[in-house]
């Protein structure tokens, strides 16, 4: 009885797993660490945040430039005709022309502070984009993580429904036989074949979801297409993991380290930087410029200088200093304040909504990995209770006391409870996993 057990244990999950080894061996299958390294290289979302990051930097380096002065140069040429205004204040019909050049800089002194909160914001925004992408990726990951292991469970299932084809084609056979000796009726191999019917249409719909689970995980890859594409089984030590600490414990671990929780910090930052920044509309303004210029000047009929005469005789400069001090700007300033405080005010809410997000995430996780492990446990028994039972059932129907009725209906409680084994396997897989990543621990298998 005990080798009846074992032998169709072995067929159930240990021959599958050899069959698709052997089937892919032709391409590499991958780890979970592959998938997600190629993921985080290749998903478009990721590429977006990391674009992200690339441009917060240029608004870093455009904010710190602008401490720097400003320089432009100039170079007009005008020509006039007909009637105009002659050097003796008399107006006469001439041809006049105009060549200046002009060479300015201007830079800002003190602006309320805005040039030095204005960098600072450019900082936390580039802070922010980084957590951002680190972000991205965390979801990257978590969301290969749950395709592949969504993998590894429907293969299970497609083993199951093998196995289940696998009996009811050989009973089908032995009820041939017996029909051939007399032993049987035709109506009994009419509904074993339709049995066998049935468990074919049930490998179909588990192949399929195998390989719309496989696509799902590809199509996270960006792969142009999933054939040949197949995962690494983990090994049962894989599964031997202790449920880990309550949730209030992984909470204090994440809260500090989750990037969903730092990007809110960070805008929190920024909202409050920028209550500064509405506030320097209340301070004074003073802006430092300087410049060279010369002109060149003819007019028809009258007698002028050369041209580097006249440049040498016209050159000019000039410096200054501009202060502007606001008075009265029609509550604009008090207003912009009141906004700033106000998104700081939101952005707090949104900060505690994060937390909050987080912790609820990581309690589900845990009660998940509770009730999966307490399946597991309970379900790893049942399936072997089951498997004995449909051993003796087995037995009792091919000696003849037991009807196809009964047989049947052993079988599909087996196969039951291997299914919901392995349903209960991989999902504390999953969520023990989980549970780690939120503890900024690697997601493996």
């Amino acid at each position: 009885m005990k080798k009846h057990l074992i032998i169709i244990l072995w067929m159930t999950f240990v021959l599958p797993g050899l069959t698709g080894h052997l089937a892919g061996a032709q391409e590499k299958p991958w780890t979970l660490q592959d998938c997600i390294g190629y993921a985080l290289d290749h998903n478009l979302s990721v590429q977006r945040s990391a674009l992200q990051v690339l441009q917060r930097e240029v608004d870093v380096n455009t904010a710190e430039n602008n401490r720097l002065p400003g320089v432009h140069g100039s170079a007009s040429q005008n020509f006039s005709f007909g009637r105009g205004l002659t050097a003796d204040n008399t107006y006469a019909n001439t041809n006049t022309t105009n060549t200046s050049f002009s060479l300015g800089a201007d830079m800002t002194l003190f602006n309320g502070f805005r040039l030095r909160n204005n960098i600072l914001l450019s900082k936390l925004n580039l802070e922010a984009a980084t957590v951002d992408l680190e972000k991205a990726k965390d979801d990257i990951r978590v969301a290969v993580a749950k395709a592949y292991v969504q993998i590894l469970y429907n293969r299970e299932i497609l083993a199951v429904a093998q196995r289940q084809i696998e009996i009811d084609s050989l009973q089908v056979v032995r009820l041939e036989t017996l029909k051939a000796n007399g032993k049987s009726t035709a109506a009994e191999v009419a509904a074993q074949e339709a049995t066998l019917a049935h468990s074919r249409l049930t490998c179909v719909q588990a192949d399929n979801n195998l390989r719309l689970a496989r696509l799902d995980l590809a199509q996270l890859l960006e792969l142009p297409s999933p054939e040949g594409f197949d995962v690494v089984v983990p090994d049962d030590d894989a599964l031997a993991v202790p449920m880990p600490a309550g949730p209030e414990a992984i909470y204090e671990e994440a809260v500090g380290i989750k990037p969903a929780v730092r990007a809110e910090e960070t805008r929190l930052a920024y909202a409050e930087r920028n209550i500064d920044l509405a506030r320097s509309g209340y301070l004074p303004s003073l802006s430092l410029n300087g410049g060279l210029g010369t002109n060149f000047y003819t007019s028809s009929g009258y007698p002028s200088k050369t041209f580097f005469e006249q440049l040498g005789n016209n050159f000019s400069q000039y410096v200054g200093l501009s202060l502007n001090v606001p008075i009265f700007s029609r509550m604009a300033n008090r207003n912009q304040v009141k906004t700033a405080r106000i998104s700081y005010d939101n952005q707090q809410l949104q900060l505690e909504t994060a937390k909050k997000q987080l912790y609820k995430e990581i309690q589900q996780a845990w009660y998940n990995a509770l009730a999966a492990q307490s399946k597991f446990e309970s379900g790893t028994q049942a399936a072997a209770a089951a498997g004995e039972s449909f051993a003796l059932t087995q037995a009792k129907y091919e000696n003849g006391k037991a009807s196809i009725t009964e047989f049947n209906e052993s079988k599909n409680q087996y196969l039951k409870a291997c299914s919901d084994l392995a349903q209960a396997r991989y999902e504390f897989l999953y969520q023990t996993r989980l549970l780690d990543f939120y503890r900024g621990r690697e997601l493996t298998l």
